[in-house]
């Protein structure tokens, strides 16, 4: 049985976690630190984290955009939480699944770089001038989904890398559509021969 000053202790814990959680939140914000860098940087250690050393074959990441486009199709924005933090099944093997509207390419999800969200990427150029957000747009108008290559940081990096990315085509039940992203930097060259790549 809890005693009454056991249940005052609590309620104790309680009020003050409460009360300070604001306190905390603006001091962060006064440090220049908001949740959704927070949310960045634990997405991005992650994404670290996850890093393999053998290299990531194309099937892996046509799965994950695929269960990314099945949760999307089900659940909508509210499920767009999902692909952040520790432990989100969307950030894997060093990389991780974004997703931007077919209409205005417009970020909709960006677990590395939440400032990018509401942001139109269609002037967005890689390292070596190509707009490849204008390709994938393309791509998936055309063809649904397909491989696009370009050359941009990898994770936790400023190194530029030749990437790979998977872009698949797919409808939200508010019947938005969204072109779902993933891609890796980390490939074999003989399995990136194997590819059509845009």
């Amino acid at each position: 049985m809890i005693s009454t000053s056991m249940i005052k202790r609590i309620l104790c814990i309680i009020v003050f976690a409460t009360l300070s959680a604001p306190v905390i939140q603006q001091l962060r914000a006064a440090d220049g630190v908001t949740d959704a860098d927070a949310l960045a940087k634990e997405s991005e250690d992650y994404c670290t984290s996850t890093a393999q050393t053998r290299p990531t074959p194309p099937d892996v990441i046509v799965a994950k955009v695929n269960e990314a486009c099945a949760l999307l199709e089900k659940e909508g924005r509210a499920a767009f939480p999902k692909f952040s933090g520790k432990g989100s099944p969307f950030i894997y093997e060093g990389t991780y699944v974004s997703v931007h509207s077919l209409a205005d390419c417009t970020t909709l999800v960006h677990p590395l770089k939440p400032k990018m969200v509401g942001n139109q990427l269609t002037s967005l150029k890689d390292a070596k001038g190509k707009r490849f957000y204008i390709t994938e747009d393309d791509l998936v108008r055309t063809k649904g989904e397909g491989w696009v290559e370009y050359y941009w940081p990898k994770p936790g990096s400023q190194e530029i890398a030749r990437k790979i990315t998977f872009v698949k085509k797919c409808k939200l039940p508010d019947g938005t559509e969204v072109v779902v992203c993933s891609g890796m930097s980390n490939f074999s060259d003989a399995d990136a021969a194997k590819l059509e790549l845009h």
